[in-house]
């Protein structure tokens, strides 16, 4: 069966073929560890997720790199704005290493809670200079760069595919465009690889070159690394769609500039999630993290849920309804899976070709350019289904998971963690005094503020008991 996605370079729809049989590499842009990632930009490593365990269901091997950028990334793609790196040492009072490496490992963990695949290399941009230097002397050999001001530039005029990836019409988006003018530059969309003199004294790293002592520009970092760790030839490049107009089209410039032929096959782009009628943006310094949708009461298995439910390559509006209601939905589903395996019996005939026909809508679904959406009608229908026994329904929905990782066979686990358990056992003394006055009314809206905390009351002989729902 074909495994198709769409292809943002050709604008279609396209039947994917690896350059190896059964194997596919795989570039994905990583964070700038600066501060949290917002639930915006995880949405996007969700659906790089779910791309991988798509082709690793039909069968590819898949080999994944992905970039943490820890220097030089500007807060406009456009070489302009505050170093975002320094700006969080400035924030925080502490060193851009330990800026970096803490929300490194915050970044990381919250893709183990999201289960999603950690990439096979995790790749640092201040750990990799010298590529980065070596492909800048290439580009400079091959005459793609000029000098100015002490910094180099790439000069997109000397490309002239530069505005396919993103389609762009450059006169439209310099007329309208909010780019800060760099005097230096031959046109106002060069790029900067190397730079030796910012608007930034005493840059806090900074490594020797060719060209002076220096740090470089944010584009060439993934190209060099995407370069070393997979190679002139490339299956898939993922990010998200904020990524297309500038570091994409940089990136891929610079990247065929150096090694003179087709780099990527296949860029795939995920978009926006929207909040509140805007695009999800840590530029406010207001932003929504995972941690806070935990302490808020939700699970990360709420969160991505509520994204399965909708297809990567169209805008996600969120709000907490949104996420109550997925929320609700998610643990209805888990309960309905843990009857089925309770009831599910050892020894229970399993018929292939009965669990073939779901298994394909299955498949079918993740094949139309990862529709989730579908991947998840196929899923209840596994669980409504009346032609399959319960043991073949948990094999199945088992298979499934290993795409959707929500944790469909996992126990949910009641804890008292959630709840503040000193006002719990204060409101149900408080229920107990007003029962033995009679009071049914005030006992009764006790118990419904039981209820709002996720408490569940058991009336006994020996007294209240509660849980946890």
């Amino acid at each position: 069966m074909e495994f198709n996605i769409y292809n943002t370079l050709t604008r279609k729809r396209e039947a994917f073929k690896s350059n190896k049989p059964n194997e596919v590499s795989i570039y994905t842009c990583g964070p700038t560890v600066y501060n949290y990632s917002h639930i915006g930009n995880l949405r996007t490593y969700i659906f790089e997720d779910v791309l991988i365990k798509s082709l690793e269901y039909n069968g590819y091997e898949v080999s994944h790199v992905m970039n943490i950028t820890d220097v030089g990334h500007l807060q406009s793609d456009s070489d302009t704005g505050e170093d975002k790196m320094l700006q969080g040492a400035r924030r925080e009072n502490k060193s851009v290493t330990e800026i970096a490496r803490h929300y490194e490992e915050v970044f990381f963990k919250d893709l183990e809670q999201l289960n999603i695949k950690l990439p096979d290399v995790r790749s640092r941009a201040t750990e990799h200079i010298q590529e980065m230097i070596d492909l800048i002397k290439l580009l400079e050999a091959k005459d793609y760069t000029y000098i100015a001001n002490g910094n180099v530039y790439f000069s997109i005029d000397k490309f002239p595919r530069y505005r396919e990836l993103a389609n762009l019409n450059l006169d439209e988006l310099e007329a309208g465009s909010r780019i800060e003018i760099d005097v230096n530059k031959r046109n106002p969309f060069d790029f900067v690889l190397w730079f030796t003199n910012s608007k930034y004294e005493n840059h806090i790293l900074q490594w020797e070159s060719p060209w002076g002592t220096g740090y470089p520009g944010w584009h060439i970092e993934c190209s060099a690394m995407a370069l070393k760790y997979l190679g002139e030839h490339i299956d898939i490049h993922c990010g998200g769609i904020d990524n297309l107009p500038v570091h994409h089209s940089n990136e891929l410039a610079q990247s065929e500039a150096a090694i003179g032929h087709k780099w990527v096959n296949y860029w795939l782009h995920g978009e926006f999630l929207v909040l509140e009628g805007e695009k999800m943006s840590k530029s406010t310094g207001d932003f929504l993290t995972l941690s806070k949708l935990i302490s808020d009461g939700f699970d990360p298995m709420d969160y991505r849920f509520f994204f399965l439910q909708s297809r990567y390559r169209k805008q996600l509006v969120f709000n907490y309804d949104r996420l109550k209601d997925a929320r609700n939905a998610y643990r209805n589903m888990k309960k309905r899976i843990a009857e089925i395996v309770a009831m599910a019996k050892d020894g229970e005939e399993l018929d292939s070709n009965n669990m073939d026909s779901y298994d394909r809508k299955f498949v079918e679904a993740i094949n139309d350019d990862l529709n989730t959406p579908n991947a998840m009608t196929a899923l209840l229908e596994v669980i409504k289904s009346q032609e399959l026994n319960n043991s073949e329904k948990v094999l199945l929905i088992e298979k499934f998971d290993k795409v959707l990782s929500i944790d469909l066979l996992k126990e949910v686990v009641k804890s008292t963690d959630a709840v503040d358990v000193a006002l719990v056992e204060q409101l149900i003394e408080e229920r107990n005094v007003a029962r033995a006055n009679r009071e049914w009314t005030l006992a009764d809206e006790i118990r419904d503020r039981l209820q709002v905390l996720g408490v569940e009351i058991l009336d006994t002989k020996s007294g209240a008991e509660w849980t946890v729902k």
